[in-house]
């Protein structure tokens, strides 16, 4: 099945001066948005309550969060948990509170902001269970989930260079890492909550730009083969224009699924499908445009990716 009915014959590599300049600005857009502006990071990370509340009638959120608001509780956030009589209360410890908020005597603590918010909501709520959090334990996911994007990267690197070449393995491992960082710049610019879903999402597309990545990659080697008195920019350039439509279609209905999951499937995976969004329009657009690119400017030859032929001497 194919997405065009006759051949693309697109210069991909001929813009690819334009390609690098515009990735280079949202790369390093994005790092000084992280950077200087930083990630709104969420209670899975900074540590902080956790709590379940139930109603015995359809939770209004928007009405939930002003009681919390006027009560003066404006660190937290509501989203609904469950079904739609449950509510999750999402507390970050807010700088004011100081230390006090999480020393040993956290109990009283949480006890006193259990009564405010349950003050807060009123006789028809009842909270369920308060859960906490401690900093330590976010900022050691936090750490945990940088660790693991750099092993993705490093293990990708590993994979590429065995299965093809070095030069792919360098090229795949930049544009591999070129994606997580522009999504988490756009979070930083937007200051949208980074969580454990987002993080998850993150970690995703690594591996769905690596799957578009590969395939190209794949194809180069085989116009290799089948060209072999055409230059290296047409090679690459014939490899992503056979795999364009398979991109297309795949990307395409990928993205409408996870648009479905954005616009229908509640706050609770709110981040992470807008984290995969994203991934899969800068992940298509590395695989196509920076991933072989890249390998012709590390210098990309047929040498590397076929067979030395051997001398067979005949002679007796």
């Amino acid at each position: 099945m194919e997405f065009f009915k006759n051949k693309t014959n697109i210069d991909f590599l001929g813009i690819r001066k334009w390609t690098w300049t515009l990735s280079a600005i949202l790369v390093l857009t994005s790092l000084l948005l992280v950077i200087f502006r930083g990630l709104n990071w969420d209670l899975d990370f900074t540590g902080g309550y956790a709590i379940q509340v139930h109603y015995s009638q359809t939770a209004n959120l928007p009405e939930i969060r002003n009681q919390l608001s006027q009560a003066g509780i404006t660190h937290a956030d509501a989203i609904a948990f469950g079904s739609t009589h449950d509510v999750m209360l999402r507390l970050a410890p807010k700088q004011e509170m100081g230390k006090q908020m999480f020393s040993l005597n956290a109990k009283t603590e949480q006890d006193k902001l259990t009564a405010a918010v349950q003050a807060a909501l009123g006789a028809q709520a009842s909270i369920v269970q308060v859960s906490y959090t401690g900093p330590e334990v976010g900022a050691q996911l936090a750490e945990t989930g940088m660790l693991a994007m750099l092993i993705a990267v490093l293990a990708t690197m590993i994979y590429i260079a065995i299965r093809f070449e070095m030069r792919f393995a360098v090229s795949a491992a930049i544009a591999l890492a070129h994606d997580p960082i522009i999504i988490l710049g756009v979070f930083s610019l937007l200051q949208l909550r980074f969580d454990l879903t987002a993080l998850a999402a993150v970690l995703a597309v690594i591996g769905y730009s690596l799957n578009d990545t590969v395939v190209v990659y794949d194809r180069i080697r085989e116009n290799f083969r089948k060209m072999r008195k055409a230059p290296v920019m047409e090679v690459v350039n014939r490899a992503i224009n056979d795999t364009l439509s398979r991109t297309i279609m795949t990307s395409g209905l990928t993205l409408l699924v996870v648009v479905v999951l954005f616009l229908c499937g509640g706050p609770s995976i709110h981040y992470f499908a807008l984290a995969l969004i994203i991934g899969i329009v800068v992940g298509t657009y590395s695989s196509i445009y920076v991933a072989g690119a890249l390998a012709v400017a590390f210098g990309l030859n047929r040498q590397a990716l076929l067979p030395v032929e051997k001398n067979v001497d005949e002679l007796p």
